[in-house]
């Protein structure tokens, strides 16, 4: 048994250097009621925009793919809700990935009609801010901007009605 003891005492300094390490994890994601994180972009159309510009109102930021098929059925319904909702303060703002050219999105953003702000994020900084690790993904912002939902995938209005309707109606 001498064998068995001496095993466990050196072994026991390193399930405790484990298990602490375990709750110092920093959350790989953000959670719902977190702060969003900021942002500036330019626009396809050379637009400036920051999340700060738009204090005060709720926010849909989807990070999307051109090749998308999700993206390409559900981006009619944003265009919709958007035209809906715009003057009561939606915003909307899709952000095309990393390693996609200008040209592919403008062309994404023109077959589709989107009528609210596309831009790039050529670094892969935002999408980084927001721990976005597999697209498409939708963002949905409070109005003070407290992050009250991440969607993978497609969005149907009926979703869009559910976390918007209190801030758009």
């Amino acid at each position: 048994m001498p064998g068995w003891r001496s095993m466990l005492y050196r072994l026991l300094p390193l399930l405790l250097i484990i298990l602490t390490g375990c709750g110092a994890e920093i959350p790989d994601r953000l959670q719902i009621g977190d702060p969003a994180p900021p942002f500036a972009v330019r626009s396809l159309e050379g637009k400036d925009i920051s999340l700060g510009d738009y204090r005060g109102k709720p926010v849909v930021l989807r990070f999307f793919l051109v090749d998308c098929k999700y993206c390409r059925a559900d981006t009619p319904v944003l265009n919709d809700y958007y035209a809906r909702y715009e003057a009561k303060g939606l915003r909307v703002i899709y952000i095309a990935p990393q390693g996609i050219n200008q040209k592919t999105v403008e062309d994404f953003a023109g077959e589709l009609h989107i009528a609210f702000p596309v831009a790039l994020d050529p670094t892969g900084e935002i999408a980084a801010s927001y721990r976005v690790k597999a697209l498409p993904q939708t963002i949905v912002l409070s109005p003070d901007h407290k992050i009250i939902a991440a969607l993978l995938g497609g969005v149907s209005e009926a979703e869009l009605n559910r976390l918007l309707s209190p801030y758009v109606q």
